[in-house]
C-alpha cells in the first residue's frame, strides 16, 4: 500500500482508544498512591475503620512505613515482569497478554473496594493490600509493555497521546479523592465510591482495546506488525544463507512500506536510508541504539520516585488547622505534582505561584512529566522500525528500573528526616 493509501484516523477514534488505554495503565498505581490516608487510617492500632478520607496519617502513628512499601512493592514487580516481557514477549499473543492483565486488575481492584466495607485488624489488612498492590503492578507491567511495543510501530503522534493519557490518570485520581472527600458521606461509603471509579475506568480501556480491530486505521498498523514478525521469520531462513551479510539486506517493497508511510516532518531521514536489520530484532542490539535515552528514564524516575510520595506526602499546612490543612496534602501534593506532569508530558505552558513547597512540586513535577516523554518518545525513533516492538519493551523496563531505584531510595531518604 503506497503513501497515499493509508487510511486516515476518523475523528481520531484511534487517538483517543490510546489516550483513554494509557489512562487506564496508571489509574491503580495513582488511585492507591493517593489514598494514603485512607489506607493510613484503616492501619491505625486504635480503629480500623476510623478518620477521614483525607486525614494525614503520616506521623509516629505510621508503624507500617505504608507510603514507602506501597511505592517499593509497586516497582519491583514493574521491574521484574517487565524484564521479562522485554525477552518473552513473542511467547504470548499480544491481545491475551493486554485484555488477560486488564481483566486481572479489574478483579484486583474490585477486591480492594470490597475491602472497604470489610472490618479486619491492620495486619491482615496490609498483608492483602500489600500482595494487592505487587500483582496489580505485575500485570500492569506486563500492560504497559505490550502496549509500548504496539505503540512503537504506529506514528509518534499515538506515543505522546498514550503518555498524556498516563499523566491525566493522576488528575484523575487526586480529583476523585477530593470529591470523596467533599461529599459529607462517611468514610466507608465515600471510600467504596473512590475505589469503584478507577474499576471504570478500567472497563473502558477494555472496550476502547476490543474496538480496535474495528477501526480501519488500527487495523492498518496491527495487520503491518502481523506482517512485518512474518517477514523477520524469512529473514531468518535468509541470513542462514547470506551469514556474510552483517549489516542487513536491501529493503524489499513490503519493508520499504514501514518507512514510506511514516510522516516525514516527526520522523528522522536518517531511519528512511538505513538498511533493514535481518531476523528478529536483538534485545541487545537495540539497546546499544537507545541506551542515553534509557539511561535519562532511569534518573528521572530514580529522583522522582526517591521522594513523591513517600517524602512529599508527610508535608502539612502551616495554617491552623481547617478545611484548608484536611485538603492540603491532596491539593498540594497529589493534584498539583499530576497536573503540572501531565502538563509536562504534553509540552504545555505552566505558571507558578510565590509558595516554596508548592513552587518546588511545580517545577519537579512538570521537569518529569517533559523527560519522560522526551526520552519514550525518542527512544523509537533510533531504531529501525522492525525493532521499534522491542525498544518500546526496553523502554518500558528501564522505567520500571528507575522507579525501583527511586522507591528504594526512598527508605533512606525517610529514615534521614
Amino acid at each position: 500500500m503506497a503513501r497515499g493509501d493509508t487510511p486516515q484516523d476518523s475523528y481520531h477514534l484511534v487517538g483517543i482508544s490510546f489516550f483513554i488505554l494509557g489512562l487506564g495503565t496508571l489509574l491503580p498505581w495513582n488511585f492507591f498512591i493517593t489514598a494514603i490516608p485512607y489506607f493510613q487510617g484503616r492501619l491505625a492500632e486504635a480503629n480500623s475503620t476510623a478518620g477521614t478520607l483525607g486525614t494525614n496519617h503520616t506521623g509516629p502513628a505510621d508503624t507500617f512505613n505504608f507510603n514507602n512499601w506501597v511505592t517499593l512493592l509497586s516497582q519491583l514487580p514493574l521491574l521484574i515482569f517487565t524484564l521479562l516481557n522485554s525477552f518473552l514477549y513473542q511467547c504470548i499473543p499480544e491481545t491475551v497478554r493486554i485484555l488477560g492483565s486488564l481483566l486481572v486488575i479489574l478483579l484486583l481492584f474490585a477486591l480492594t473496594a470490597a475491602l472497604v466495607k470489610v472490618d479486619m485488624s491492620p495486619g491482615p489488612f496490609f498483608a492483602i493490600t500489600m500482595a494487592s498492590v505487587w500483582f496489580i503492578n505485575s500485570f500492569g507491567a506486563v500492560l504497559q509493555g505490550s502496549l509500548f511495543g504496539q505503540l512503537g510501530t504506529m506514528p509518534s503522534t499515538y506515543s505522546t497521546l498514550f503518555l498524556s493519557g498516563q499523566g491525566l490518570a493522576g488528575i484523575f485520581a487526586a480529583l476523585a479523592m477530593l470529591m470523596s472527600m467533599a461529599s459529607g458521606m462517611d468514610v466507608q461509603t465515600s471510600a467504596l465510591g473512590y475505589f469503584i471509579t478507577p474499576c471504570v475506568g478500567i472497563l473502558m480501556s477494555i472496550m476502547c482495546y476490543l474496538s480496535l480491530p474495528h477501526l480501519e486505521f488500527a487495523r492498518y498498523y496491527l495487520a503491518k506488525q502481523s506482517s512485518q514478525a512474518q517477514d523477520q521469520e524469512l529473514d531468518t531462513k535468509a541470513e542462514l544463507l547470506q551469514s556474510d551479510e552483517k549489516n542487513g539486506i536491501p529493503n524489499s517493497p513490503q519493508k520499504a512500506v514501514l518507512t514510506l508511510d511514516l510522516d516525514p516532518e516527526k520522523e528522522p531521514e536518517l531511519e528512511r536510508e538505513e538498511p533493514q536489520e535481518p531476523g528478529k530484532p536483538s534485545v541487545f542490539i537495540v539497546f546499544q541504539k537507545i541506551w542515553l535515552m534509557a539511561l535519562c528514564l532511569v534518573l528521572v524516575f530514580t529522583v522522582t520516585l526517591s521522594v513523591f510520595p513517600a517524602i512529599t506526602a508527610m508535608v502539612t499546612s502551616s495554617t491552623s488547622p481547617g478545611k484548608w490543612s484536611q485538603f492540603f496534602n491532596p491539593i498540594c501534593c497529589f493534584l498539583l505534582f499530576n497536573i503540572m506532569d501531565w502538563l509536562g508530558r504534553s509540552l504545555t505552558s505552566y505558571f507558578l505561584w510565590d509558595a516554596y513547597f508548592i513552587t518546588f512540586m511545580l517545577v519537579f513535577a512538570v521537569s518529569n512529566g517533559y523527560l519522560v516523554s522526551l526520552t519514550m518518545c525518542l527512544a523509537p525513533r533510533r531504531v529501525l522500525p522492525h525493532e521499534r516492538e522491542v525498544a518500546g519493551a526496553l523502554m518500558t523496563f528501564f522505567l520500571a528500573l528507575g522507579l525501583s531505584c527511586g522507591a528504594s531510595l526512598s527508605f533512606l531518604f525517610k529514615a534521614l528526616l
